[in-house]
């Protein structure tokens, strides 16, 4: 069996979290990229092309390695689930990133990793116990504090970061419950065909569209490799390690994608903002802790094994 198909042990979950915080950086920079885009570019536009860049690149990766584009494996449940959270998770970042501020998106998306261990309590029947339960909690609390519903600032616009988690959090699910025989490239082929038919179909509703100028066109650019390398590594990384060892990597984006929010686009988060994203990573980094002690006590009693 390939390495990269292996049940994930010591040394897949360090692959894993190189690739998870690689990804982050890339996808940071892709944000920013999309952002500048985003100012001027419709929304459906940037997601068609988006998709419609990678699936070539993609498909080639999984040409090379012999896996055919087109299988019946298209439409295992897993996968259609997979492409089905990486539609709605697509959907929901361009549309934010149009209209709220970086920082306030990169700082709700922390919220993702919370998302995935629920998901992973409730559909794929990992243990969580009452204190990560309760962590989880005060992590969608450090939510509402970013997102600020009711108060002055308040921007509905914010509401499509949580629609993006959603999504997110189920693509990183099925792809955990995607078949060994599907390799990388090809669940990573198959995602960016869906996202492009998305963007396609929005364009053909809104009737929405435009030859892009040489600044959009290089924002488009940027967005596209470093997106695309972005995608691979994430993928990687979900396959490589743990979903509860690797998820929590993903703060380092809110790293990321605060300082070029301060650098390029001259943002100042406010303190309930900052203050909300430390509850979130806090709270994510506490449920993290407790997922590694619990396993560490399976381990040593004499029940383990």
């Amino acid at each position: 069996m390939p390495r990269h198909l292996a049940a994930p042990d010591a040394s897949g979950n360090l692959r894993g979290i190189l690739l998870m915080v690689a990804s982050m950086a890339l996808f940071a920079i892709e944000d920013m990229f999309l952002k500048l885009a985003a100012a001027s570019l419709p929304v459906g536009q940037i997601i068609f092309v988006s998709g419609a860049f990678a699936i070539p690149v993609f498909w080639a990766l999984a040409r090379r390695e012999g896996a055919p584009f087109l299988t019946r494996d298209l439409l295992h449940p897993a996968l259609l689930l997979r492409n089905l959270g990486e539609v709605v998770g697509s959907l929901g970042y361009v549309a934010a990133l149009a209209a709220v501020p970086l920082s306030t998106v990169s700082a709700v998306l922390q919220a993702t990793p919370l998302a995935v261990t629920m998901g992973a309590a409730l559909f794929l029947g990992e243990r969580v116990g009452w204190r990560r339960w309760t962590a989880i909690l005060v992590g969608f609390a450090g939510v509402l504090l970013v997102v600020q519903p009711g108060g002055a600032e308040f921007r509905p616009q914010a509401l499509w970061v949580l629609v993006t988690v959603a999504g997110i959090a189920l693509r990183d699910l099925a792809t955990r419950a995607v078949p060994a025989r599907i390799t990388t490239h090809q669940i990573s082929a198959w995602g960016v065909t869906s996202v492009a038919l998305l963007g396609l179909a929005m364009m053909a509703i809104t009737g929405k569209g435009q030859l892009p100028s040489l600044p959009e066109t290089a924002s488009l650019a940027g967005a596209l490799v470093f997106g695309t390398s972005g995608y691979w590594a994430i993928t990687a990384a979900m396959r490589e390690g743990e979903v509860s060892v690797v998820s929590p990597f993903r703060y380092t984006r809110l790293v990321f994608a605060m300082s070029l929010g301060i650098l390029v686009f001259a943002e100042r988060p406010d303190a309930l903002t900052l203050f909300g994203a430390a509850v979130i990573i806090g709270s994510g980094l506490y449920a993290f802790a407790r997922e590694r002690a619990r396993k560490r006590a399976l381990s040593q009693s004499p029940s383990a094994g």
